[in-house]
């Protein structure tokens, strides 16, 4: 549970963050803040933080003190005592729950939970999820659920994940009233059958009314019965709204349908609010559609798993898997944990996970017992939860529990990305903020229009309302939000994980794109491409001074060299070699049968001595330079034997990407290296970049970003850990390989799963089709709000404002589901 270390002047103790607050969701909550700040406190304590988790261990809180003034031992019992305290204090709940359909809507709840006395921080997302902290001194878990049941939001007892409910004994008999209550008596549907039952009332009233002999009042009945259908769930939200101080557009139409039934208007107001309220269900039955689309990827992962414990297989819950288990996986089905093969061999289908669109060859690892850090395997021995077997029988140990697994945090980050606005979300929020008071007092002036117009009071008040009708910014209010949603489902079931709308929006507005070199556009593995002997030198004699002295040396290059000798001095070994010395950034020197031997750069021989490379021999270093090769000459003794060639390939998708880009409207593109700036140059040329820039440190990279940025927005790309300080100084960061690499999910605002450069121009595009769709629907809305208004104003009824008012919502959310099935 703990492991000390110690340094000169004070001492760590590490625990289990879930053992000393057992309760909190995560090491983000306020308790964590507080736990710490406690700590920091206390005599003897200089810091107090906590350790991230990784690979399948937990988060760990770390303390540091110094124990001269304190024990190890009264520091745990510090901590246990204060976590327990807080424990005591301060209840978590985290509900999955069903009626918020809308991101208004869960604006609203929010709002209203944290007006309950006692709430510390409450969040609820349109994904039916609801997370509140609270002072249990203040209030109770009881209280919050039944401020949720008051605004028709029900706890999902089957999904229940409430913690801090332990000691609420008796709870749960009571949440399963509502296993099977899915929004009323018709389930999720109720809404759009309530609605089409307040048309069918409408349509008989207008019947019956035409026909002769029926008594007036029946007709009028039935008007005043689609009032009551139709307006049975507006009504419900709109007091909802009002009790947490909101003002929502909902608020406009029922003012206009009151205002009809004030004068007699009773058909017209029943249309409207039958009309509205088939627009809402049908509004929440295409946001349901996009959010399912999202939940599609946690279904991926399989319920349960053939795991060997003890020498038995039995199947369990994929719950109960513990890292370090072996699970089988027969052919074709979905592999239930990630981890990576310890025996058999298979193709498997990663699309789920990362998009690719060929399976990979799964082999196992040589001995399973070696393995320390399944993230620096290769992708051949690497598997992962929701992805499908081949043919193949595979044996998997497991490396991360079930709600650590990749796809479970792609999927909580979609989710989470849900709530994160874009910059047009924003602006049409301050939009309306200004516009529905506006469109207020515009029907507050014409209500009184009959005073300088001499028309009946009637007509005047008519008219306001078909004002009303044809102003309210419901269209507005979904246009973005649809679209947005829409997107993030099919980023991420492309393998493109897009951390909200905003970098979504900004992805679709780049100028520029910036690329790491090694491992983004090249394949981040040395090879050796010329062995250039010189003055007489045979090639045998070159290579076997460089691999001798390169294979005490565990650099990149150094091992591509001896590589390259294996294969090609087979039953001519090297001699060995002794006393390598590292010179950093030059190279290395050793002995070689006691003559000393020095492979590197040219700088290397400035600065060790002895005589400077000949001008043939740096002529040839010049020019495989030119050529994109990095270069490292060797000398044994004082007699320079010639010089190596090696070279990163670029990726074979690489320039085909860049191509793409260009294509979707990227004007400026840049390799970022440390590499010499001709290599650089020379591969930039090969690849039809723009620009090169070599010879730069982490910190360079961060500079050219910034630099980048100020003439347009710029996308960092790169592998999402050297890189991280550039990416988060460009615009939107975008990090490959995402899979199976937390640091890289952590750091990006896109991640793509795959360690492939061609999902780039598809994120890209699904980005540039969103903007244009919201950009649409903005028109669609705005204009027809600019259509309706003068209309209604000259006289246009409420029976057309509203088909034509409610037409261009279901207009705008039917072009946002069209990026459900957005391809490249």
């Amino acid at each position: 549970m703990h492991s000390p270390s110690s340094s000169a002047v004070a001492e760590q103790v590490q625990l289990d963050l879930p053992v000393v607050l057992p309760r909190v969701p995560d090491a983000t909550d306020a308790c964590v803040g507080r736990l710490t700040d406690r700590l920091r406190g206390q005599p003897g304590v200089s810091r107090a933080h906590v350790v991230p988790a990784t690979n399948g261990a937990p988060d760990r809180l770390c303390v540091h003190y110094d124990p001269d003034t304190i024990a190890r031992s009264r520091i745990r019992r510090r901590v246990r005592s204060v976590g327990a305290d807080l424990t005591d204090r301060y209840g978590h709940l985290s509900w999955a729950v069903e009626g918020i359909s809308r991101p208004r809507r869960a604006r609203t709840i929010a709002k209203r939970l944290r007006q309950i006395n006692g709430v510390v921080e409450a969040e609820a997302r349109a994904a039916e999820q609801v997370r509140v902290e609270y002072d249990r001194s203040s209030t109770s878990a009881e209280e919050i659920r039944d401020v949720l049941r008051s605004m028709n939001v029900r706890p999902q007892g089957d999904r229940l994940a409430a913690q801090g409910l332990a000691a609420e004994a008796g709870r749960g008999d009571r949440e399963e009233e509502h296993d099977h209550d899915h929004g009323g008596i018709f389930g999720e549907k109720t809404e759009l059958i309530v609605a089409v039952a307040a048309g069918v009332c409408v349509a008989l009233g207008v019947g019956l009314s035409v026909v002769g002999g029926t008594p007036g009042w029946v007709p009028w009945g039935l008007y005043v019965g689609a009032y009551a259908l139709g307006g049975y769930h507006t009504v419900r939200e709109a007091v909802e709204t009002l009790r947490a101080g909101e003002f929502e557009v909902d608020f406009l139409m029922l003012v206009a349908a009151g205002g009809a039934a004030v004068l007699g208007k009773w058909l017209e107001g029943a249309f409207l609010l039958f009309l509205f309220s088939l627009g809402h269900a049908l509004e929440h039955y295409a946001m349901r559609r996009a959010r399912r689309a999202i939940e599609s990827l946690a279904d991926l992962a399989p319920d349960t798993a053939l795991v060997r414990r003890d020498g038995e297989e039995r199947e369990v819950s994929v719950d109960q898997l513990r890292v370090g288990d072996t699970v089988i996986v027969k052919p074709n089905e979905r592999i239930p944990a990630d981890g990576f093969v310890t025996q058999g061999e298979s193709a498997v289908n990663q699309a789920p996970v990362t998009g690719e669109s060929v399976p990979v060859d799964k082999t196992p690892v040589e001995t399973p017992a070696a393995v320390r850090d399944p993230t620096t395997l290769d992708a051949a021995h690497r598997v992962y939860a929701g992805t499908i077997n081949g043919s193949g029988v595979l044996e998997v140990r497991v490396t991360k529990r079930a709600g650590e697994s990749t796809l479970s945090r792609v999927v909580q980050m979609v989710t989470e990305a849900e709530a994160e606005k874009s910059p047009t979300e924003r602006f049409t929020d301050r939009f309306e903020r200004v516009f529905v008071p506006a469109v207020l007092g515009l029907v507050g002036l014409l209500l009184f229009a009959w005073v300088p117009l001499g028309e009946p009071v009637a007509d005047s008040f008519y008219r306001a309302m078909a004002v009303l009708v044809a102003a309210s910014p419901c269209a507005l209010a979904i246009a973005t939000p649809s679209a947005v949603l829409s997107a993030l489902a099919r980023a991420g079931q492309g393998g493109v994980l897009v951390k909200g709308g905003g970098p979504l929006e900004h992805l679709g507005r780049l100028g520029a794109v910036a690329f790491d070199k090694t491992g983004t556009l090249t394949e981040g593995a040395p090879r050796v491409t010329d062995v250039r002997p010189h003055n007489g030198t045979s090639e045998e004699d070159l290579l076997r001074a460089a691999v001798a002295a390169e294979r005490l040396s565990d650099h990149p290059l150094a091992e591509a060299v001896v590589q390259y000798g294996d294969e090609h001095l087979e039953g001519r070994p090297p001699e060995d070699a002794a006393e390598m010395k590292g010179i950093t950034g030059r190279g290395i020197r050793a002995s070689v049968g006691g003559r000393p031997v020095h492979v590197g750069n040219a700088a290397l021989f400035d600065e060790v001595g002895g005589p400077p490379p000949p001008d043939p021999l740096r002529d040839e270093v010049e020019a495989l330079e030119a050529d994109g090769r990095t270069t490292m000459i060797v000398r044994r003794g004082d007699t320079y034997l010639g010089v190596v060639g090696l070279a990163d390939a670029p990726r074979p998708e690489a320039a085909g990407v860049v191509e793409q880009l260009r294509r979707a409207g990227i004007r400026r593109m840049v390799m970022l290296s440390g590499d010499n700036q001709r290599v650089v140059d020379a591969a930039a040329e090969r690849l039809g970049l723009d620009e090169a820039r070599g010879d730069l440190l982490p910190s360079d990279k961060v500079d050219t970003v910034r630099a980048l940025r100020q003439d347009e927005d710029v996308a960092m790309v790169g592998d999402g850990v050297n890189d991280a300080p550039a990416m988060a100084n460009a615009t939107v960061g975008v990090a490959m390989g995402a899979a199976g690499s937390d640091a890289a999910l952590e750091t990006a605002d896109v991640a793509l799963m795959a360690d492939d450069l061609s999902q780039l121009p598809f994120a890209v595009g699904l980005s540039r089709q969103t903007r244009r769709v919201i950009t649409q629907n903005l028109w669609i809305a705005l204009g027809m709000v600019a259509v309706l208004v003068p209309a209604t104003i000259a006289g246009l009824s409420i029976g057309p404002a509203v088909v034509l008012h409610e037409g261009s919502t279901l207009l705008v959310v039917g072009n946002a589901l069209r990026l459900l099935r957005y391809d490249t």
